[in-house]
C-alpha cells in the first residue's frame, strides 16, 4: 500500500478539533502518501471531495468536519448535507469517499470539550485511514480475480 495515495480534505472551522483527524489518520498512513486539502466549512466538503476523487489520482479520499449547534442555523441539516453529499461523491466517481463529520448535540466552547473532541477525532482519523487501507486492499483482491 505504500505507493497508493489518499485525499485528506478538513473543514477550517474547528481547525484545533478537525486537525486532530488529520494526526490519527498520519498514524497509520504515511503523510508522503497523504495530499490535505482545505476548505472554509463542512458545506464545502462535498463537492472538493467529488472534485478529488473525479481526478483518478486518489484510492481513497477522507473529509473531517465538526459541526457544532452555534444557535444560528439547524447543525443537523448541515450535518445531513454533508454526509450525504460526500456519499454521492464516491457513488457518481467510483472512489471511496470516508467521512469523518462529527456533530455533538452538547458543544461548547470550554477546554474540557475540546479536549474531548480532539481526542476523539483523532481516534476517528485512525479509523477513516483503517476503513480506507481495508477498502482499497479488498478492491484489489475482486480486481485480480
Amino acid at each position: 500500500m505504500t505507493h497508493t495515495r489518499f485525499a485528506f480534505i478538513r473543514a477550517n472551522w474547528h481547525s484545533d478539533i478537525v486537525d486532530k483527524a488529520l494526526e490519527g489518520f498520519l498514524e497509520l498512513i504515511p503523510s508522503e502518501n497523504v495530499d490535505v486539502f482545505d476548505v472554509p466549512g463542512a458545506f464545502e466538503l462535498p463537492l472538493m471531495a467529488r472534485d478529488l476523487a473525479a481526478t483518478g489520482r486518489y484510492a481513497a479520499v477522507a473529509a473531517a468536519a465538526l459541526v457544532v449547534d452555534g444557535g444560528i442555523y439547524r447543525h443537523d441539516f448541515v450535518a445531513a448535507a454533508v454526509v450525504d453529499g460526500l456519499m454521492r461523491a464516491g457513488l457518481d466517481t467510483g472512489v471511496p469517499v470516508l467521512s469523518v463529520s462529527l456533530t455533538p448535540h452538547h458543544f461548547q466552547e470550554t477546554a474540557h470539550h475540546k479536549a474531548i473532541y480532539a481526542a476523539h477525532f483523532i481516534e476517528k482519523g485512525r479509523e477513516a485511514a483503517r476503513a480506507a487501507q481495508m477498502i482499497v486492499e479488498t478492491r484489489r483482491r475482486i480486481s485480480a480475480g
